[in-house]
Order: structure tokens, then sequence, then C-alpha cells
């Protein structure tokens, strides 16, 4: 195969991301885009010259030039389209957090399995940059032993509707951007198992759009001793902030991934863009360049890419979709309860949202 032939199926924020990074790929020619909105996604694919676009992601899924989805929908449809795409033969990029529960992960990885296909969970984190430096610093022992990693994520809210739903989010916050943590922490750390989690989840500014948490502190336990610290906020304001630590017995580092690497600006009149979810750009502002870059979406989307074409074995897999989603049930139980939950954990629970039920 020289070439992989892309699909996305969305046609919102995510998968403007996912066509701009695709688009850095050689091998890798966007042919088509699916999204239930006629007006939109047909204007989304006009402006980027993507040749054939439809409603129905059913249809997409029968095109014989198609050999890679890449699905940028809300969480709850995650399962449903993955299996789908997995029964028509085609590769498989999901998003994060990889589904509403931990069972429509286990549906997902069985159904690629049987199909001999690949499930790619997009953790973008694994392939920032500054993230990857920081892995390699650690990996040549610069650090010595790792025993903490922290690890925030904060910005006030995230750009689309469904988001503050929790019956189609399956949760606020935590679900929404403590997969990112959770899973640098996994990696940073080699993938040890979890042995348990404590978590405190708050609800303090978008009461009047949710019912879900915005406000989120976890702590995760490691088999071996280390330990992560992660902050996540929708309740931050002027623009996101995205940055994580590595402490070890010989050393520390810091990454910073947006400042670090912006450029500070004052304007007395503000202008267009500065950086994701950036509010007014008035007076001084952290312009960031090469945004997707610098989150490592495009480098993320080649690796996948390239695991098609070459069939190789992706570095980032359903299976640690699979594990981040039993920690954030965990995380959701622990807050619930107000009490440490020690892993392996199972529940009956359809979403995690139902395991700490909002504000008490």
């Amino acid at each position: 195969m020289s070439q992989v032939g892309v699909a996305l199926i969305g046609s919102q924020f995510i998968s403007t991301i996912h066509y701009e990074s695709l688009q850095r790929v050689a091998a890798a020619e966007v042919r088509a885009v699916a999204s239930r909105t006629e007006e939109h996604v047909r204007q989304f694919a006009e402006e980027r010259g993507i040749p054939h676009w439809t409603t129905d992601y059913r249809e997409l899924l029968k095109r014989d030039d198609i050999d890679m989805v890449v699905l940028g929908v809300p969480n709850y449809l995650h399962c449903e389209i993955t299996v789908a795409a997995a029964q028509a033969g085609k590769h498989v990029v999901v998003e994060k957090p990889m589904a509403m529960n931990v069972a429509e992960c286990d549906e997902m990885i069985a159904a690629c399995h049987i199909a001999g296909v690949k499930l790619m969970y997009a953790e973008e984190l694994c392939f920032t940059p500054k993230y990857v430096r920081l892995k390699q610093l650690a990996d040549e022992g610069a650090l010595g032993d790792l025993f903490l990693i922290k690890q925030s994520e904060k910005h006030d809210g995230p750009h689309a509707p469904w988001f503050w739903d929790v019956e189609k989010s399956g949760g606020g916050v935590m679900l929404d951007m403590g997969c990112h943590g959770i899973e640098l922490a996994r990696w940073m750390l080699g993938r040890p198992p979890i042995t348990s989690v404590y978590c405190d989840l708050k609800l303090n500014m978008h009461a009047d759009k949710t019912r879900g948490d915005d406000t989120s502190i976890l702590i995760v336990d490691f088999e071996g001793g280390a330990t992560a610290y992660i902050e996540e906020s929708w309740a931050k304001l002027g623009g996101m902030d995205d940055r994580a630590e590595v402490h070890g017995t010989g050393g520390v580092a810091y990454a910073d991934i947006l400042q670090g690497t912006s450029i500070q600006t004052y304007s007395k009149e503000g202008y267009g863009y500065a950086v994701e979810k950036a509010g007014d750009t008035k007076g001084w502002s952290y312009t960031i360049y090469e945004e997707a870059w610098n989150y490592g979406f495009p480098q993320e989307m080649e690796h996948f890419v390239h695991c098609v074409r070459d069939d190789q074995q992706p570095c980032i897999t359903g299976h640690d979709g699979r594990a981040v989603m039993e920690a954030l049930y965990a995380a959701y139980a622990s807050a619930g309860q107000g009490r440490r939950i020690d892993l392996p954990f199972e529940t009956d629970a359809k979403t995690p949202f139902e395991l700490w039920g909002g504000v008490k």
C-alpha cells in the first residue's frame, strides 16, 4: 500500500485539526468525510477539496478507496461507529475518551480483533514534541527513578454543546481531559498497572450548562510506587494552559506546551486568534504558532497512517484506551464515595457520571 485512503467521521472542531494534521502526512489522502448536518459537511468538504461527503457514515464505510477512518464525534457514538467500521474492514482511529464505558471498550477491541483491523487510540500527548523529549530524558535515566508525574490542562470550557450533556458525553472535565493525564502518566512510567485512585470533583462555574464536573483533581497510584497528580479544569479563564512535571530521584523536569512556545503579545485593540479557548485578546496575551504541531496531532496521525500502510503495531491502542476508561470510572466512583478506590474496578454503570451523580 503506497498511500492510505482516509475518511473523517465528523466535521466539527476536532475534525478540522485531524484534516490539517493529515495534510502533513505524505502517505495519507483524505478522500471522504461524513457528518449528520448536510450544509455543514458539504461546506467542510468543499472548502478543503475533499472529493466525497455524506450525511450517513455507513455510506462512507462502503467505499473501497477508504482504508482508515478517523472518528471526531461525540463519545456516545464511538462504539457504534467503531464496530461498524471494523465490520466493513476499515482501520479505526478513535478520539479520546475511548467510549462511554469499559464494556463498550471491550466491544470495540473485540470487533477490531475479529475483523483483523487496527484500533488506534488518539492520545496526542504521547506525540506532543515537548512531552516526547520529556520521556526521552526519563528513559535515558536523566531523572533517576520516577516517583511523581504531574499533569494539568485547564481552560474555560469545551467548544460544542454535547460536551455539557452528560447523557452524550458520559461525564465532565475529568472524563474529557483527565484521560490525557492518566495516559500521559502511564506512558511516562512504562504503563505499569494502576493500583488505586482518589478523586475530587466540583462544579464551580458552569452549573447553568451542565450537571457534570468542571473542576477535578485525581491522584493515581501505580504498581511499583509511582504516583500521578492530575488536575483538570473547565473553569480557568484566559485560554488553554497545558503542562507537565516529571520528578525522579535524580532530577526533575518541567514542560509547558503552549506558553513556552508562544509569542507574548500586547494589543490595545485585540486581534482574531491567540490560542485554543482564549478569550479577549486585548492587553497581554500568548499568541501560539504551529498550534497543531505543538500539540502533536500531525505526528500522531503520521504514526497511525504508517501503521496502516506498513502493517505495524500502533504505540497506543484500544487496550490503552480501555485502561484509561477503567481508571476514569474508578475516579468518578472515588469522588462519589469520598474514598480511595482500588483497581481492578468493575461496575454496571453506563457512564462515569452515574458514579458521582453531580453536586450533592
